[in-house]
């Protein structure tokens, strides 16, 4: 199957680019917000703190935001909290010395973010064939690597071409542009989540989605532990470009994994193909605790992307298949705020051990976290299995 085909199906590009462009905010406020700051003469204890609460924020008002969809559609809840996110980024860019308007600002831009990530998911089984829909996660979550290289670059040219406080701007108006262009597609307005039960677990009801979204958690601490370990690399070893070279090129590794996975019709079970995929970026971010010379470290990169992006897609599918009726948007929220979660684990942790140990002990934070992940896949692969089977077996949604 041709990824151009599936492009050219009925608003794939456009909720697609619409959801990414959507999605910048996000990723250009995790380094804009420290900058602003910084600028107003902020210290950086202060910045830590409105970075985290920005985080907390948004890990809290995922799920309820998925929620509200599943239960009113996602309209009525992508529109306002689009304004209320962009209302919170201005704050902070209008008043940056301002503390408390500050911290004000960050959850609002936070616990507000639009949960466009878990909307274009409910949306894809209604949007394209069964037979593309692990192909259009695929090319979702291979995509999805422009958001975090392209957010931090806009940031750039925004502080070359005058100020941080600009690239708050031009985030807040990204933000509505992309909810204004998903919003308007006809898809979107259409989409309402089947009946649900009255249970306030959600999506959480089933044990096999629970198994699943908590080895995300360790793969999004394999994913904090590069994101911090690359930067102290970079200081050591002659990297041209620094630690931005290197999370490119992790981010071109998954593009590549994540376009390729879904070119291939896969033959094995889809928790069987999510446990040997996951055991495989285990394998590959082991290869960091040899903390090779700059080319092999190069290439160790381009391997960690390749496998991260497909077992995101497998994992993808599966949510797809175990959220209980009516609870599919909380439950791609869900994972979300655990993948995220995890990634602010391990960058943590390997703080940390930088500071006490060698890189190759500050690496095998990453395998811990993705060797976890494996173990739960594996202790839970008879329950994903039952699970999956009869909700694959379901009759699906056909394109609109």
């Amino acid at each position: 199957m041709s990824y151009l085909s599936l492009l050219r199906g009925p608003y794939v590009t456009r909720l697609l680019v619409g959801t990414l462009v959507g999605r910048l905010p996000s990723a250009m406020a995790a380094l804009a917000i420290p900058l602003v700051l910084r600028q107003s003469g902020a210290t950086y204890g202060l910045i830590g703190l409105v970075v985290g609460a920005f985080a907390i924020a948004a890990a809290v008002g995922g799920p309820l935001l998925g929620r509200l969809v599943d239960r009113a559609g996602q309209v009525p809840v992508l529109v306002p909290s689009a304004a209320v996110a962009g209302a919170g980024l201005i704050a902070i860019a209008v008043a940056p010395s301002e503390s408390a308007i500050v911290f004000a600002g960050a959850v609002l831009a936070g616990a507000a973010t639009p949960p466009l990530e878990p909307c274009l998911r409910a949306l894809w089984p209604h949007i394209v064939a069964p037979g593309r829909l692990e192909s259009a996660y695929a090319l979702d979550s291979a995509s999805q690597e422009l958001v975090f290289v392209g957010g931090p670059l806009i940031v750039a040219g925004c502080v070359a071409a005058g100020s941080p406080i600009g690239a708050l701007w031009v985030g807040a108006l990204l933000g509505a542009l992309g909810v204004l262009v998903v919003v308007t597609a006809p898809p979107t307005r259409r989409w309402r989540a089947p009946a649900r039960s009255a249970d306030w677990l959600g999506p959480l009801r089933s044990r096999g989605l629970v198994l699943l979204l908590g080895s995300l958690t360790g793969v999004g601490v394999a994913i904090g532990t590069l994101n911090v370990l690359v930067v102290s690399y970079a200081e050591q070893h002659p990297v041209p470009g620094g630690a931005p070279t290197l999370l490119a090129l992790n981010a071109g590794g998954a593009l590549i994994g994540g376009l390729g996975y879904g070119a291939v019709r896969w033959s094995s079970s889809l928790p069987r193909r999510t446990l040997l995929l996951t055991v495989g970026l285990a394998g590959a971010y082991a290869l960091l605790c040899l903390v090779p010379s700059p080319l092999y470290m190069a290439g160790v990169m381009i391997v960690t992307g390749l496998f991260l992006a497909p077992v995101l897609t497998a994992t993808f599918v599966l949510v797809g298949e175990l959220a209980p009726a009516g609870t599919v948007t909380e439950a791609f929220a869900w994972l979300v705020t655990l993948m995220t979660a995890g990634m602010a684990l391990g960058s943590t942790a390997v703080g940390t051990v930088l500071e006490r140990a060698s890189e190759s002990w500050a690496a095998s934070c990453g395998v811990v976290g993705a060797s976890v992940s494996v173990l739960a896949l594996l202790v839970g692969q008879r329950r994903l299995s039952a699970e999956s089977i009869g909700r694959a077996e379901a009759p699906t949604s056909a394109p609109a």
